[in-house]
């Protein structure tokens, strides 16, 4: 019945869904420009104060409307650098190149950050896109570095990246969001041609797998494991409203991190995990028309519960690569562009709003009281990157452009 169910909305999704064409990818391009520039000059005002010098990227808006910025620390700090590249990417315009570079170097004394499991959210979506569009040789040193340090955090005996420290409820917590971070380590395999850091990648992904997912291909959001011996302590959604609740980021964080996956493996495994993800997503009936979820798809306030649009924008991202993977490709394609004309039309900040952020209505961390209803970095950044993806499409171009 779910796979009936899946059918027949990807049959309407093609029948109902205007294509999201390039006049509309350089439109928002356009604001996403316009936009940048006022986020920048929010952050100059903030910066101003001496307090905030160790203040690197934006993140969010506070409840009273607030520029919130963070430390590079913070899992959220390469996502502004990222952002920049986008741009320096799509016009091809070298101020956009400069600012890229600037706020770049803040994120790069993570390299050797060994206490947190998100060197790919800050090092590489900042540093490693850098290196994707100039091959800057620093750039390159600074990934193998990154990469080095990750590792370090690798527990053979448990197959995978421990996530958080000094959190005394776990022992050896994993979470879902850790597969992104697996790019970083693909990535310092074809700098350097050592298949450590693939091993490590695909035997975390393979752990994964086996333990993080339900029978539906939803997903927990954190695993603990005996760092001893391995065997898994306890199953739960830390973010989510329940431990057997779907939470919405998390899903499109499996769909995203096993579709690169398969793009770095050519693991078959990996390719049917994400298709599967994807069939649990979009064939939820939980799922709103306008395909941006609630924060947690099994929250019994539905529909009275708040949206997350960074999950949207992730699972839209995700759905470009996978199209060139699968035998769904027009499926997926013609879904992801009915997520980003949505996004587009109707979560888009207004114009000279918000900050300068590009999206509204994310939420990040509903259990405990925060971002929730705000814009967030991390949306502005996958939903950038879901056009650019769209745009190489459009031309021919491998969805990934390496230059």
């Amino acid at each position: 019945m779910r796979t009936k169910n899946l059918i027949v909305f990807f049959a309407l999704t093609l029948l109902t869904t205007k294509v999201f064409s390039q006049t509309d990818v350089a439109k928002a391009f356009s604001f996403a420009q316009n936009q940048t520039t006022l986020l920048l000059k929010e952050v100059d005002t903030v910066k101003s104060d001496a307090a905030n010098s160790a203040l690197v990227s934006p993140r969010s808006l506070s409840v009273e409307g607030k520029l919130v910025m963070v430390p590079s620390k913070d899992w959220c700090s390469g996502f502004f650098p990222g952002e920049l590249w986008f741009l320096y990417e799509y016009t091809n315009d070298k101020k956009w190149m400069g600012l890229a570079q600037q706020f770049t170097t803040n994120i790069e004394v993570e390299k050797t950050n060994g206490i947190t499991h998100d060197m790919g959210f800050k090092v590489y979506n900042s540093v490693g896109n850098g290196y994707r569009l100039t091959k800057d040789a620093h750039y390159k040193e600074v990934i193998i570095e990154a990469a080095k340090t990750l590792s370090t955090r690798f527990n053979p005996v448990v197959g995978s990246i421990k996530s958080w420290d000094n959190r005394k409820q776990w022992k050896f917590p994993v979470i879902i969001d850790n597969m992104l971070n697996l790019e970083l380590l693909f990535e310092a395999t074809h700098l350097t041609g050592d298949s450590s850091f693939y091993k490590i990648a695909v035997a975390h992904a393979n752990t994964a797998m086996k333990n993080h997912f339900r029978a539906d291909y939803s997903s927990y959001h954190v695993i603990d494991y005996d760092p001893e011996t391995g065997k898994v302590l306890h199953k739960q959604t830390h973010q989510g409203y329940a431990d057997e609740s779907a939470w919405a980021r998390g899903q499109a964080w499996g769909l995203y991190g096993y579709t690169m996956c398969y793009r770095e493996t050519h693991n078959k495994a990996y390719l049917k995990q994400a298709e599967n993800i994807a069939k649990f997503i979009f064939s939820n009936p939980n799922l709103p028309a306008d395909l941006v979820p609630y924060w947690d798809y099994n929250d019994p306030a539905i529909p009275n519960a708040p949206r997350d649009a960074s999950a949207a924008a992730v699972a839209a991202s995700a759905l470009y690569e996978l199209s060139t993977y699968s035998k769904n490709a027009k499926e997926y394609r013609s879904t992801a562009d009915k997520i980003v004309k949505t996004l587009s039309e109707k979560y888009q900040a207004k114009a000279g709003g918000s900050k300068g952020f590009l999206l509204i209505h994310s939420t990040g961390h509903k259990p405990a009281g925060t971002e929730i209803d705000v814009p967030i970095i991390y949306a502005d950044y996958y939903y950038l990157e879901a056009l650019l993806r769209k745009q190489h499409l459009y031309k021919g171009q491998p969805v990934i452009n390496r230059n």
